[in-house]
């Protein structure tokens, strides 16, 4: 469910009361990849980019055995606090040898570069026959917002496109990725989902865009956050000031093969 720190240099920090406070609809959304998933009771599963453990807790409600890896020390700490097996883990050095039936990762693999090493990472991880099984930011995912971003920045002499800090794969993108390292796709569904923000879009900023207000001078970052705010509320508010983000995921699953 949660996120891990990327590794293409970006600034971006994970506070689990921040997150907790404006974010908590990732795990409210993660239900449908939980399904798809179907875990069962005694089965060991790895939960990639667990935050702090909300789908994790549900995993072990449904009898698996899971250990959560995630790279912010605060949202391992915090996954900890709820009595799970979390451990501090880069998503592209996963270092574990055939030892689960799937693996699951919820909002977090689009903060994993490169996707190569992620995904040889899940390959070596899973048991022959085991299961891949995830969501991500898909091709399209929050581009208003990014435009908004990257144009407010630019305004202000900032390349904010080598701040980008995500990886939205189209479907055949990712699919061929997916086969290329040996595995047999099963689904594969970019969609759209606007998602309704329990606050207001500040909030969706400080918590998933912190690599690009922090290229902006501390004594500037109000004035440039107001006008990044003030150029979406257009798009993304509605006449009673509630906030939706341009949400599009990519949701899958893959299977090891039993010759894996």
């Amino acid at each position: 469910m949660g996120i891990p720190n990327n590794s293409n240099g970006v600034t971006q920090t994970w506070d689990p009361e921040r997150y907790a406070r404006n974010a908590g609809f990732v795990a409210e959304l993660g239900a449908p990849v939980l399904d798809l998933l179907a875990p069962r009771a005694g089965e060991r599963i790895l939960d990639l980019g667990c935050g702090d453990g909300v789908l994790s807790e549900k995993l072990v409600a449904a009898g698996a055995r899971v250990i959560g890896v995630d790279a912010s020390p605060d949202q391992v700490a915090a996954a900890v606090t709820r009595g799970l097996d979390a451990r501090l883990v880069e998503g592209q050095e996963l270092d574990f040898e055939a030892e689960f039936e799937a693996v699951f990762s919820n909002a977090a693999l689009h903060w994993m570069h490169p996707p190569e090493a992620v995904i040889a990472g899940v390959w070596r991880a899973l048991r022959p026959g085991g299961r891949f099984v995830g969501e991500m930011g898909g091709a399209g995912n929050v581009e208003t917002i990014t435009r908004v971003l990257l144009r407010t920045l630019e305004r202000r002499g900032i390349d904010g496109r080598a701040l980008f800090p995500w990886y939205f794969p189209a479907p055949g993108e990712y699919r061929r990725k997916l086969e290329e390292a040996g595995f047999e796709v099963l689904d594969m569904e970019l969609f759209e989902r606007p998602t309704p923000l329990p606050g207001d879009i500040d909030g969706w900023l400080e918590t998933f865009a912190e690599s690009f207000v922090a290229a902006v001078p501390g004594a500037a970052r109000s004035a440039f956050v107001a006008e990044v705010r003030d150029a979406l509320a257009p798009h993304l508010r509605d006449a009673d000031g509630r906030w939706t983000a341009d949400y599009v995921r990519l949701r899958f699953r893959a299977l090891k093969g039993q010759g894996g």
